[in-house]
């Protein structure tokens, strides 16, 4: 095996993993129509993470009585970049691993951030968000979450 090839599996290996925690982490939101979480990763290091949910202070409860979501609602790569823009970390060059595909608001805040590599799971029924990215030379590829 050469180095190019055993250096993909050993990335693809890591993106299975990262996906699998960022399932895991999207099990903390509160919202019943779809769960999200985010994982922000540099150097091999988690620098950041989200879930999709209601700002701070807000009551726990994401949809209204028609299960409409609330305009407020943050998605969970928003939370991950606010909550990385707190840190002492930068986003700049990190990979994101989130299990929806971003939508067109989070694909501007991504390109933003300086985030360079984008993996999703799902595919949300519009894809805007990621033509966006890719159309900002942003590297993105889907890997299936493991349920």
């Amino acid at each position: 095996m050469d180095n190019t090839t055993n250096t993909e599996l050993k990335q693809k290996n890591l993106d299975t993993r990262y996906m699998r925690m960022a399932t895991i982490w999207a099990e903390n939101s509160y919202c019943k129509r779809r769960q999200v979480g985010a994982l922000l990763v540099k150097d091999k290091m988690i620098i950041s993470d989200g879930y999709n949910g209601t700002p701070s202070g807000f009551e726990n409860n994401c949809e209204d009585e028609n299960n409409n979501s609330f305009p407020y609602v943050l998605h969970a790569e928003a939370n991950a970049i606010t909550k990385v823009a707190r840190s002492n970390n930068s986003s700049d060059g990190a990979t994101l691993y989130v299990t929806a595909s971003p939508c067109i608001e989070c694909a501007k805040l991504i390109i933003q951030a300086g985030i360079k590599r984008v993996v999703y799971g799902e595919q949300y029924r519009l894809l805007d968000g990621v033509d966006l990215l890719r159309k900002a030379g942003i590297d993105v590829s889907q890997i299936m979450p493991e349920k």
